[in-house]
């Protein structure tokens, strides 16, 4: 296939992904420059898809389970927040096609299980869990979207009578050891601001209504459980890479410009680490934004019901959104 051709129509499909690209907080480095590494790091990895007239194939790690802390979200089950997120990555995926013709296809990886003896959501909830986002995604007809659970995966699909065992295989097969982990963290810039955000939704899942301990002991638990849900999301990166190569693999977190992996927003929020699972949606004047459940009541939104579930939140246009 012409060069020039895969060049132009690779390019076009990369910046359809950059205006939703997750940067870090604060980041002081122009946007632009950053787009220029993710370009280099990116645009020969879409070529491959393109010089072979084949659809662009897209990972996402992502959609485990709902926060288990009813302060953040409305439930145990997906609500408008997934939907939305859904919604938008297949149109991302379809959008491609103005550009190219094979378009795009987006596997969603759900990573539940990889790590549910960590999160405190047990594995029959995330079973219900994803099996409604499968369900979403075929009543929504979001054909540009599937989802692979690590017992799909053929060498764990015998294992699913014990996700203990599951997980225990994911980590002696695919995981670095924790030590290393560790000292990753502490001397990478962006690994501390990893590893600083997922202490922070250990601590928050773990502040419920009926909590009875200190804040301390909770946030020292949380700093533990931290280094082993990292440990366990970068075993399943590490099996996936494996499993599907060539893929050009998304992230729900910010990544460096530099990294094989590009953060993605699924919806307007103002905090870089908000997940449709983490939080809930509210709608303001048409837009739909994220938020976390107890900030969505202090501003005075509006419950919704869809099919006798609590859907999402409404909001009045004259009450501020400024705190959200």
């Amino acid at each position: 296939m012409n060069g020039s051709y895969c060049h132009t129509t690779a390019s076009k499909i990369l910046h359809e992904i950059l205006h939703y690209r997750r940067r870090f907080s604060g980041s002081d480095q122009d946007i632009s420059l950053e787009n220029e590494l993710v370009i280099l790091t990116q645009l020969p990895r879409i070529q491959t898809f393109v010089s072979a007239n084949l659809p662009i194939h897209f990972i996402l790690p992502a959609f485990p389970a709902k926060s288990p802390n009813p302060n953040k979200v409305l439930g145990t089950v997906p609500d408008m927040a997934e939907k939305l997120a859904l919604t938008f990555l297949n149109a991302l995926c379809e959008n491609i096609k103005a550009h190219y013709a094979p378009g795009a296809r987006l596997t969603i990886c759900s990573d539940g299980h990889v790590f549910s003896d960590l999160i405190n959501v047990n594995d029959d909830t995330i079973n219900t869990y994803q099996g409604k986002i499968k369900a979403l995604i075929h009543d929504e007809q979001l054909n540009c979207l599937d989802v692979l659970n690590l017992g799909d995966i053929d060498e764990f699909a015998a294992l699913t009578d014990d996700y203990d065992v599951l997980r225990s295989t994911l980590l002696q097969g695919y995981a670095d050891p924790l030590e290393d982990i560790r000292t990753f963290l502490i001397n990478d810039e962006d690994g501390t601001r990893l590893y600083r955000a997922i202490t922070r939704f250990m601590f928050e899942d773990g502040l419920m209504p009926d909590y009875q301990g200190s804040k301390t002991a909770l946030q020292r638990d949380a700093r533990q459980r931290a280094y082993g849900v990292i440990q366990s999301s970068w075993a399943w990166g590490n099996l996936l890479a494996q499993c599907f190569p060539d893929a050009i693999r998304l992230s729900i977190h910010p990544q460096p410009a530099s990294s094989l992996k590009m953060g993605i927003h699924m919806l307007p929020t103002k905090d870089d680490w908000l997940t449709p699972w983490h939080g809930t949606a509210v709608e303001v004047d048409g837009t739909f934004l994220l938020m976390k459940k107890t900030e969505a009541v202090e501003l005075n939104a509006e419950p919704v019901w869809v099919d006798g579930r609590h859907s999402h939140y409404t909001l009045d246009s004259r009450k501020s959104v400024a705190h959200a």
